[in-house]
């Protein structure tokens, strides 16, 4: 979605308003606001579904850290159901990234991918929720070994209507987190 300028100045008075007079309306004015200041116009195509809005593609980042997040819950979730046996089994065959495994977040100085997914979790209304309240800032460059994780992730995704991963799913793809030069 592209908004001009005076767009973008008439919904912010309107969010305004709308707060001022504490209308209860199907429009969320502080989403409105937040979503023109952090300029992720993208986000009310995604959160304002029933509004027939000319079809635009998102940023590429959107989508990348959108399949990230999804990769995550999934590894995280599938690391919750192993039994002890598993996990101490998955710590040794995906040294060092099987223990406590844990979605490490994005750098936030270099990597656009923290502030959508700050964005996807802070402003919009049912997003991962199972990172929320989380600390995204990984402090360290990420993207590159979520890149060759969603690699080994994306062919199992899609059977993964009715399970979770399992052991040999999930140290297939912590282990590719290593660059291929340190393997």
């Amino acid at each position: 979605m592209k908004l001009s300028d005076g767009e973008k100045l008439i919904l912010l008075m309107l969010a305004d308003i709308y707060k001022a007079m504490k209308i209860k309306g199907e429009f969320d004015p502080e989403f409105i606001s937040n979503t023109i200041f952090k300029d992720k116009l993208w986000g009310f195509n995604w959160e304002l579904h029933g509004i027939p809005f000319e079809p635009s593609d998102d940023p590429p980042e959107v989508r990348e850290t959108t399949d990230f997040l999804d990769m995550w819950r999934f590894v995280e979730e599938g690391y919750e159901a192993l039994t002890p046996a598993e996990k101490a089994q998955l710590e040794k065959d995906a040294e060092p990234f099987g223990t406590d495994v844990k979605f490490p977040g994005f750098d936030g100085n270099n990597e656009p991918h923290y502030h959508i997914a700050n964005y996807m979790l802070e402003d919009m209304r049912h997003r991962f929720v199972s990172f929320k309240g989380r600390d995204l800032n990984s402090h360290s460059h990420s993207v590159d070994s979520y890149r060759r994780m969603y690699r080994v992730f994306e062919p199992i995704r899609p059977n993964l209507h009715n399970r979770r991963l399992n052991l040999a799913e999930l140290t297939e793809i912590l282990k590719a987190q290593m660059h291929p030069s340190h393997r």
